[in-house]
């Protein structure tokens, strides 16, 4: 993690204490809930993204810490709810909000957050003026629809348990529900801030570079999830097979195995995640390396990393501050080769 990252992150993590401490009595349950997931050390990648974005073409990135301070709210409120919805366990090296307080308390834990992300952008106006407030509202309007979509088609591939998709399905599942609001928009944000008018040829290199870093990311993430230790990554080793999640490692498997071994896949699918066996388990990553699907998908982040970097080298000549330039080559570099 660079020097950078880390600077970036505390000055977000400062901006949302303040506005923790603002809405909210520091001793009360409220608080307490409230500020659980954002407290937990996490990547920050969001925040700082936007705040790199906005100093890579020579603005101060203080100037972008609200919007940052909002994404990454917004980030947590999202993170409070799939956990509910996927009735996961751990988060970040804990236990998640829904064990550790219940389904009523932690929903509206994440109400509240998504409410107090309007905080930031609010005093935006006094920072970074009308028109740009607006914009970045704008953006975030724009990422918050995608991710509920996106979440749609996840949970519907899900709960219909097809076994029949392909990687584009996947590809539109993460555009939607994980690139716009982990990359795309903090990035989109940044450079609004930064530059005196942002022009649609910037936004359409920086969005087309985000799009490819986010799906590797997600891929990444993917991986992670089956091969990690729960030490460090901080969250339940094989979730996505016990929720069924159509990631692309199990979109590969479904159209690589047999007509037999697929119906029995079907049946584990399908099967609820508390009664899924150890066995079943088992199965599904004994196919996933018979196929070698952990090594598909990681090729296919390695080449969508490299297409990411291929668009910042190219295409974002309009950078013009070299060491922010260079943090976002380093965070691609991160983003694919992290453990955690």
């Amino acid at each position: 993690m660079t020097e950078d990252l880390l600077m970036l992150r505390k000055k977000v993590a400062r901006r949302m204490q303040y506005y923790l401490r603002k809405n909210f009595r520091p001793h009360s349950l409220a608080y307490k809930l409230l500020s659980d997931y954002p407290t937990r050390p996490g990547k920050g990648i969001r925040p700082a993204f936007c705040l790199a974005a906005a100093a890579s073409v020579g603005g101060d990135y203080d100037n972008a810490v609200n919007t940052g301070a909002a994404i990454e709210f917004l980030h947590n409120a999202f993170l409070i709810k799939d956990d509910i919805v996927d009735q996961s366990l751990y988060r970040r090296g804990d236990l998640t909000l829904n064990r550790k307080y219940g389904l009523a308390l932690a929903a509206n834990a994440g109400d509240a957050v998504k409410i107090l992300s309007m905080s930031p952008l609010i005093d935006n106006l006094s920072v970074i003026g009308v028109r740009k407030s607006l914009q970045i509202i704008l953006e975030i309007q724009e990422m918050a629809g995608r991710s509920v979509e996106g979440q749609i088609m996840e949970l519907t591939y899900v709960r219909k348990n097809r076994v029949d998709l392909t990687s584009r399905d996947y590809f539109r599942i993460c555009e939607n529900k994980t690139c716009w609001y982990t990359v795309i928009t903090p990035c989109r944000t940044g450079l609004i801030i930064g530059s005196d008018h942002a022009s649609p040829e910037q936004l359409d290199s920086f969005t087309r570079f985000a799009l490819n870093l986010g799906l590797a990311f997600q891929i990444t993430d993917d991986t992670l999830n089956l091969t990690a230790s729960q030490k460090l990554y901080g969250k339940e080793i094989n979730g996505d097979i016990l929720e069924g999640k159509r990631t692309l490692i199990l979109i590969h498997l479904l159209n690589s195995c047999t007509p037999e071994e697929r119906k029995r896949m079907r049946r584990i699918l399908g099967t609820s995640r508390d009664s899924k066996t150890d066995a079943d388990v088992e199965y599904v990553r004994e196919l996933m390396q018979k196929y070698s699907s952990l090594e598909y998908a990681r090729k296919v982040a390695r080449r969508l990393a490299k297409k990411a970097r291929e668009t910042l080298l190219n295409e974002c000549t309009w950078m013009t501050e070299k060491r922010w330039k260079r943090f976002f080559f380093d965070q691609t570099d991160y983003l694919i080769n992290r453990k955690r």
